[in-house]
């Protein structure tokens, strides 16, 4: 499914799109219009909530940090019923990425490498797994349309969309080309100036234009790091979906469930 198909434009909302509707191992095919992707949703427009509310979504999973959502709260329709999890274990202090910002270099090599610590620790954060195990706690428990965001929707968003893919069996490369969707369906191109010029104005030096893309966007090798870091400390990815409550029995009924 080309990315057009997949991407709802928005005015508001940055990088809202389906991630469902991948081939997987068994020869069915992810249900489409069931698992939506996206960024924050603080600045979504009136005609964007419209266009959410149509989805008919049950289950909003908000990734983000207490201090991240008082800072964005998120704008939903009137009267939405749906279950939202969010977790608020944890500090309140800045996210990573804005103490990074504002106490490195911003060169690309001083982005990479952040990138590439953080998604290795990501999945042991530990509000992370709590906030992973009521996802899946959600889609076994009914028939679901969910919604995953955190802020920019690339990195906390990006993981939880990979483990569903592994889950529900579909192949390695199709998770990845969907990771790295986020560097068009976010208009990382478009809005690197910008970013650019803000970042310069807020810190008072100017970062590469590498840098900024790469902030802005995803690298298939930050998956990577996730996954890798799971298989050293969980001896593998199942064992790490297993403690999520997503064993072999939960993965058969989520397959049941969410492939056609």
């Amino acid at each position: 499914m080309p990315m057009t198909n997949r991407l709802l434009p928005l005015e508001g909302i940055e990088n809202f799109r389906d991630f469902g509707g991948y081939g997987a191992s068994d020869g069915r095919r992810m249900v489409q219009g069931r698992f939506w992707r996206s960024a924050h949703h603080g600045k979504a427009t009136p005609a964007d909530i419209s266009a959410i509310q149509a989805l008919d979504l049950t289950t909003v999973v908000d990734l983000r940090r207490p201090r991240e959502r008082e800072a964005e709260p998120s704008r939903r329709p009137d009267g939405f019923s749906g279950q939202i999890i969010q977790c608020d274990l944890g500090d309140r202090a800045e996210a990573p990425h804005v103490a990074f910002l504002r106490d490195t270099d911003l060169t690309p090599d001083s982005v990479d490498a952040f990138f590439m610590d953080y998604y290795a620790k990501a999945p042991f954060e530990p509000r992370h797994p709590i906030l992973f195990r009521g996802y899946f706690e959600a889609l076994l428990a009914a028939e679901a349309s969910v919604l995953i965001h955190c802020t920019a929707g690339k990195d906390r968003t990006g993981l939880l969309a990979a483990l569903t893919h592994h889950v529900l069996g579909v192949h390695r490369d199709d998770a990845i080309s969907d990771f790295l969707m986020t560097n068009s369906a976010a208009r990382v191109e478009a809005r690197a100036p910008l970013v650019a010029q803000a970042l310069a104005q807020s810190l008072g030096r100017v970062p590469s234009d590498t840098a900024v893309r790469l902030f802005l966007g995803v690298d298939g090798k930050y998956l990577d790091a996730a996954l890798e870091a799971i298989a050293r400390q969980c001896g593998s990815l199942e064992s790490y979906l297993a403690g999520l409550g997503v064993d072999a029995v939960a993965t058969g009924r989520l397959r049941d469930r969410y492939l056609a």
